[in-house]
C-alpha cells in the first residue's frame, strides 16, 4: 500500500496554485481542469510513470497525453526537470514561446501528442499503445522485455462527447490494449455549463460494452490512495485498456469551483489570494514552489535516469544474443530508413499496361514490405477498394482472438476513419513506425482534424487515399471529392500527390517516405491510366516537370495532374494536326514543385504563352499556375465536363469517357490560343 504525506499534501497544492497563476498572468487559459486533476497528476508522476527528463525520447518511456490540452503538463514538465523553466510558464500562451495555448509536439520538450482540439489526444494514446504493442511483440524476447512502457491518457467530458474518442475507444477495446490507461476527469462541466445539459450517457456502462475495464474512484480532489490503487489496479490487467473514472471537482479550491466559469477564465486576484491561503502558501507570491516540492519531483528524475540506464545495458547484452533484431530495432529508434530500400520501387515503361493508380499503389506497398518493416499500415473497412494490404501481410490482432498478432503489420481500423487518422499520429509520434492509412479520398474529409495535426506536429503519415475524382464509378456525387484536394492542398506541410501514372506513383511515395516530418496524401485513381511517355520517378520527385516539349517556341502550355494528364495529352496530340504546339506539364504535387529553385520552377512553367490548367476538381488555387483567363474559362468548361461525366454512361453506354473529356478540351483550347493570339 502506497504511503502520502504532507510532501504529497503540498505537491498538490503546488500545481493547484502554479495552474492558478499560469492562467492569471496570461489572463487566457483554463485553469479549472488543472486545479480538478493535480492529485492524480501528482500520483501519477510520482508513484507509477517512467521517463527520464534529462532524456525526453528514451526509447521506452512512458507516454502521457493530456487530450484535453491545457496547462497542467506544462507544470508537471517543469516540476520533472525537463526543459521548461519557471520563467517558461510565466510565458504561457505567448508568442514564440515554449508554452502555447495547447501542447505542441515537437515544440515543447516532453511533449508527446499536439492536444488541444477535443478528442485527438484520446486516440493518439490509442495509436500510442498500439505502437507500443506492436514493437513490442516484434522485437521483445524471454528476459528482454525491451519495448514494455504504459500510455496514460488525461480526458475530460469534453473528449468523451467527440466522435474521434468514441471511435478510438471501440476500436481500443476490441484490440485489448491492456497498456492504455485513460484517467477521465469527471467534473460534470463543458463550457456552456454542468453537462446536464447535454452530456447524460452512463460512460461506464459505455466503456464496458467497449471491452474496457473502469475502475472509479469518488473523491478524486483529496483521495490520493485511491487514485493510487485505481492506476495500480488498470496496470494489473492485461487483457483490457482501462479508464479511471475520477469524480473532481473543476477549479478547486477556489471561490468558483464547481461551475463552468472556472473552466476557461482566469480566476480573479483576491481569489488566487484566497486560494493559496487556503493551502498554506504566500498569499502574495507568485510562481511559488516549495523546495519540498522540488525535491520530491527530482527523485523521480533520478529514477529515471536509473532506469534508462538499466535499460541501455539491457539493449546491449540483447544485442549479444539477437543482433539481427538489435541492428534493426536501433535503426528504426534512430529514424534510419532500411538501406536501398528505394530500389524495390518500380520502374515503369510507356508499353507497360495501364492500371489504376490504387493498383499501382498496391504494387509499391507490396514490393517494400518485405524490405520495409517500418511501414504499418491499414484502411478503413475499405481494404479491397483502397488496396492497402500488401501480399502476404499478417493482420494487427489480438493474438487471442485468432485473427492474427500483434506482430502484424496491417490494421483493421473498420469504419474509423477520424480515429484511424488521429491513432496514426500516435503511431508516428511513437517512433520507429511509419503508419499508412486507407480510405476514399472523398472520406479524407472526415478525419480533417487529424490530417491538419499531423501536419502541424510534423508527423509522418502517408494518406492512401483512392477514388479520386469522377472517375470513380457509379457512386454518383456523394462520393466525388470535387473540393477536397483544394483543402488538402491548402494545409501547410502537408504534401498532396496526384500521380499521372505508374512512375509517379512510385515517386510519390519515394518523396513521402524521405519526408521524415511532413505527412502526405496519396490521390489516387480508380480508373486505369496509361504508363506515360516521359515521366519518370527522379523528374515526379520534384513535384512538376516538363512531360512533353515542343520543338521551338510553344502556342499553349496545358498543366495538369493525375488522371488528367493523359487526357492533356492526347488534347496536345490533336491540336498538333491542327497546327499548334503545345507543350505539357505534369504537376503532381503543388507543394514540393513550390520547394525547387526559381530557375526550375520558370523553367518548367515559362512565360511567353498562355497556360491552360486541366484537373477534374474544383479550380480553386490553379491561378497560381496558370493564366487568369484560362482559368476563367476552366470553369465553364469544368462544368460542362462535369454534366457530360455525369451522362457519359447513361443508356448502357459504357465508353471510356477521356475519349469524349478530350474531344470538350480542344474547345476552350482553341479559344485560349485565339485569345492569347489576339
Amino acid at each position: 500500500m502506497a504511503q502520502f504525506d504532507l510532501t504529497d499534501a503540498t505537491c498538490v497544492a503546488t500545481i493547484r496554485t502554479l495552474a492558478a497563476d499560469v492562467v492569471g498572468k496570461a489572463n487566457s487559459g483554463h485553469p479549472g481542469a488543472p486545479m480538478g486533476m493535480a492529485p492524480a497528476a501528482h500520483v501519477l508522476a510520482t508513484r507509477f510513470f517512467n521517463t527520464n527528463p534529462s532524456n525526453s525520447k528514451w526509447f521506452n518511456r512512458d507516454r502521457f497525453v493530456l487530450s484535453n490540452g491545457c496547462a497542467l503538463q506544462y507544470i508537471m514538465l517543469h516540476l520533472l526537470g525537463y526543459k521548461l523553466s519557471l520563467d517558461d510558464l510565466k510565458a504561457f500562451r505567448q508568442i514564440d514561446s515554449l508554452t502555447p495555448g495547447h501542447p505542441e509536439a515537437n515544440h515543447t520538450d516532453g511533449i508527446e501528442v499536439t492536444t488541444g482540439p477535443l478528442g485527438q489526444g484520446f486516440a493518439n494514446g490509442v495509436g500510442l499503445a498500439m505502437a507500443q504493442a506492436h514493437l513490442g511483440a516484434v522485437y521483445n524476447r524471454d528476459n528482454f522485455d525491451l519495448i514494455d512502457n504504459y500510455t496514460y491518457v488525461f480526458t475530460g467530458d469534453g473528449c468523451l462527447m467527440e466522435g474521434v474518442a468514441s471511435e478510438a475507444a471501440s476500436l481500443a477495446g476490441h484490440l485489448q490494449l491492456g497498456n492504455l490507461i485513460v484517467i477521465y476527469d469527471d467534473n460534470h462541466i463543458s463550457i456552456d455549463g454542468d453537462t446536464a445539459i447535454a452530456f447524460t450517457e452512463d460512460v461506464s456502462q459505455r466503456f464496458l460494452s467497449y471491452g474496457w475495464q473502469v475502475v472509479r474512484v469518488d473523491d478524486g480532489d483529496n483521495d490520493l490512495e485511491g487514485i493510487y490503487n485505481a492506476i495500480a489496479a488498470a496496470r494489473s490487467e492485461k487483457s483490457k485498456p482501462t479508464l479511471i473514472r475520477l469524480r473532481t471537482t473543476i477549479g478547486y479550491g477556489s471561490k468558483v469551483q464547481g461551475t463552468h466559469g472556472v473552466h476557461g477564465s482566469p480566476l480573479k486576484a483576491d481569489d488566487i489570494q484566497s486560494l493559496k491561503s487556503k493551502f498554506n502558501f504566500p498569499p502574495d507570491q507568485s510562481f511559488y514552489v516549495p523546495s519540498e516540492t522540488y525535491a520530491a519531483y527530482r527523485a523521480v528524475a533520478r529514477r529515471g535516469a536509473e532506469l534508462e540506464a538499466a535499460w541501455t545495458t539491457l539493449l546491449g547484452k540483447y544485442g549479444e544474443a539477437y543482433p539481427k533484431e538489435h541492428a534493426e530495432l536501433t535503426r528504426r529508434i534512430a529514424g534510419r530508413l532500411p538501406e536501398g530500400w528505394e530500389k524495390s520501387l518500380p520502374v515503369y515503361k510507356p508499353s507497360d499496361p495501364a492500371q489504376a493508380s490504387r493498383k499501382l499503389s498496391e504494387i509499391v506497398l507490396t514490393a517494400m514490405t518485405p524490405k520495409f518493416p517500418d511501414l504499418l499500415g491499414g484502411s478503413a473497412d475499405l481494404t479491397g477498394s483502397n488496396l492497402t494490404k500488401a501480399k502476404g501481410t499478417v493482420d494487427f490482432q489480438p493474438p487471442s482472438t485468432g485473427l492474427g498478432a500483434y506482430s502484424g503489420t496491417y490494421i483493421r481500423y473498420g469504419v474509423r476513419e477520424h480515429a484511424m487518422g488521429a491513432i496514426a499520429n500516435g503511431l508516428a509520434a511513437y517512433g520507429g513506425i511509419i503508419p499508412f492509412v486507407g480510405t476514399f479520398l472523398n472520406f479524407v474529409s472526415y478525419a480533417a482534424g487529424a490530417v491538419r495535426l499531423s501536419a502541424l506536429s510534423k508527423h509522418q503519415v502517408i494518406w492512401v487515399a483512392t477514388h479520386d475524382s469522377i472517375g470513380l464509378g457509379e457512386d454518383g456525387p456523394t462520393h466525388q471529392p470535387v473540393e477536397t484536394v483544394v483543402h488538402l492542398r491548402a494545409i501547410p506541410n502537408l504534401d498532396c500527390w496526384r500521380p499521372a501514372d505508374g512512375n509517379e506513383t512510385s515517386a510519390s511515395y519515394l518523396v513521402a517516405i524521405r519526408s521524415r516530418e511532413t505527412p502526405s496524401v496519396l490521390s489516387l485513381s480508380r480508373q486505369n491510366l496509361p504508363n506515360l511517355e516521359g515521366s519518370s520517378i527522379e523528374r515526379a520527385a520534384r513535384g512538376g516537370y516538363v512531360l512533353y516539349e515542343v520543338e521551338g517556341k510553344e502556342d499553349l502550355t496545358i498543366v495538369s495532374s493525375g488522371s488528367e494528364v493523359a487526357i492533356a495529352l492526347e488534347a496536345a496530340s490533336k491540336l498538333k494536326q491542327e497546327g499548334f504546339k503545345v507543350r505539357i506539364v505534369s504537376l503532381p504535387c503543388w507543394s514540393v514543385f513550390d520547394k525547387q529553385d526559381k530557375e526550375y520552377k520558370l523553367s518548367v512553367l515559362r512565360s511567353g504563352a498562355p497556360i491552360l490548367s486541366l484537373e477534374a476538381l474544383s479550380t480553386v488555387g490553379w491561378q497560381k499556375y496558370s493564366h487568369e483567363a484560362s482559368v476563367k474559362y476552366l470553369l465553364s468548361w469544368y462544368m460542362l465536363m462535369t454534366v457530360f461525366s455525369n451522362t457519359a454512361c447513361k443508356d448502357g453506354e459504357h465508353q471510356d469517357p477521356s475519349r469524349r473529356c478530350t474531344r470538350n478540351l480542344a474547345l476552350p483550347a482553341r479559344t485560349l490560343l485565339r485569345w492569347a493570339r489576339k
